[in-house]
C-alpha cells in the first residue's frame, strides 16, 4: 500500500498491510532529517523515510499591514502579530526557536459591544486558498493531507490571555459567547472557501482545542458543554458534509470529556498523552477504540528526547500493542512535535519499529 492508501484505509476502518507511522516535528528536527537523508525538502524526506505522513497544509494569511501571517502550527514566522492580532516574540531556547504570544490584544475589549471595534478580526478573503490548493495537490500525490487549522478556546485565550480567559468563563460568559460566535463564524467561512479550493486532495480537517493540563481539565464539563460542544458539533457536521474526516487535538488529561467530544463527530483523536492521569492506552482502546482512530501516543517528553533507541522501540511497541490492538484504528506517531535536540536515532527507531511490525 502507498502511504496515502494506508492512511485512507485506516480512516475507513479497512485492513492495512501494517499500521501507519506519522511524524510531527519542529523545524529544527526537519532540517536535521533533511541533512541526514541528503534531500532538500520535507516531502522528499517523508518519502525517503517511508513515512505515512499526514501532510499539514494550512493557508497563509495576508494582513493589510503585512503584520500577520502565522500564529498556527506550520506557519512561517510573522512580522509581529498572529493573524488574530496577538503580538509575537521569538524565543530562543538552545537550538530551538519558537514564536510565542507576547500579549493579549483583546484584553481591554471586555463587553460584547466592544468587539465591534476590535481591529484585528481576520478577513476570509485574505487567506491564500490558491497557494494552499497547490501545496495540497502536490502532497496528495503520495500522502494524505490535513488542513486547515481551526480552534475555538485556544484562539479566545490568545486574544484575552490565558488567565483572563479562564476568569471570563466564570465572570463574563456573555463576552465569551459573543467572541466565540465571531471566532466560529470567521473560520467556518474560511473552511468553506478552503474546501472548495483544495477539493479532493484533502482528507482531514484539523480542529485543535487544548482543554486539559498535565493533571486535569482546564475548564469544567459544564463550561465545555455550554461554549464548545455545540460549536464543535457544527464544525464536525460541516466537515462531514464535505466528505472529510475530523482530526481533533487536545493535549493533557482529557479523559472526562472524551466521550462527549467523540459524540460531536470526531473521527481521529490526537495526541494520546498517556503520561497524564486517565489516559491509559489500554483503557482508552477498550472504551473508545470502536469509535475513533487514535493518532500519536509515543511519548516525546521523556522517552523520545532522553531515552535510548531501545527505550523508544519498547515504547513504540507498547503503543502498537495497546492503541493499535487488532492492527487497525491507529496511526503511530510522536505525541506532539519531536523537539529540537531529540536524537535522530530515536526518531528513526520509532519509525523503523512500526515499519517492521
Amino acid at each position: 500500500m502507498t502511504p496515502r492508501e494506508r492512511i485512507q484505509a485506516t480512516l475507513h476502518g479497512d485492513p492495512v498491510d501494517r499500521l501507519p507511522v506519522d511524524l510531527w516535528h519542529t523545524p529544527e528536527i526537519g532540517a536535521r532529517l533533511r541533512r541526514h537523508l541528503g534531500v532538500t525538502d520535507d516531502l522528499a524526506a517523508y518519502r525517503a523515510l517511508g513515512l505515512d505522513k499526514i501532510v499539514w497544509v494550512f493557508p497563509s494569511y495576508r494582513a493589510e499591514s503585512g503584520a500577520a501571517a502565522g500564529g498556527v502550527p506550520g506557519a512561517e514566522p510573522t512580522e509581529g502579530r498572529s493573524m488574530w492580532g496577538a503580538p509575537l516574540r521569538t524565543i530562543q531556547a538552545g537550538e530551538a526557536r519558537y514564536e510565542e504570544f507576547a500579549g493579549a490584544p483583546m484584553q481591554s475589549y471586555d463587553t460584547p459591544a466592544a468587539l465591534d471595534d476590535y481591529p484585528w478580526w481576520p478577513r476570509v478573503e485574505r487567506f491564500d486558498y490558491d497557494e494552499a490548493a497547490r501545496r495540497a495537490q502536490e502532497a496528495a500525490r503520495d500522502f494524505a493531507v490535513i488542513g486547515p487549522w481551526v480552534s475555538l478556546l485556544e484562539i479566545y485565550t490568545q486574544l484575552r490571555g490565558a488567565e483572563q480567559a479562564m476568569i471570563d468563563l466564570i465572570d463574563n460568559e456573555e463576552l465569551v459567547s459573543a467572541a466565540l460566535d465571531r471566532i466560529e463564524s470567521i473560520q467556518t467561512e474560511m473552511m468553506r472557501r478552503y474546501f472548495a479550493a483544495v477539493g479532493p486532495a484533502l482528507d482531514l480537517v484539523f480542529i485543535s482545542d487544548d482543554i486539559a493540563s498535565q493533571q486535569s481539565l482546564l475548564i469544567s464539563p459544564a463550561m465545555w458543554e455550554r461554549h464548545l460542544q455545540p460549536r464543535l458539533r457544527r464544525w464536525c457536521e460541516l466537515v462531514h458534509a464535505h466528505g472529510l474526516r475530523v482530526f481533533y487535538h487536545t493535549d493533557g488529561a482529557a479523559r472526562p470529556l472524551l466521550g462527549r467530544i467523540l459524540d460531536c463527530g470526531v473521527d481521529v483523536l490526537n495526541p494520546i498523552q498517556h503520561a497524564c492521569p486517565g489516559m491509559d492506552r489500554t483503557e482508552l482502546r477498550r472504551e473508545f477504540g470502536h469509535r475513533v482512530v487514535f493518532h500519536g501516543g509515543v511519548d516525546n517528553q521523556t522517552v523520545l528526547p532522553r531515552g535510548t533507541p531501545a527505550d523508544v522501540r519498547a515504547e513504540t511497541q507498547e503503543c502498537l500493542r495497546t492503541l493499535g490492538a487488532g492492527r487497525r484504528g491507529y496511526v503511530c506517531c510522536s505525541c506532539h512535535n519531536v523537539q529540537a535536540g531529540t536524537p535522530l536515532e530515536n526518531v528513526l527507531a520509532m519509525i523503523e519499529t512500526v515499519q517492521a511490525s
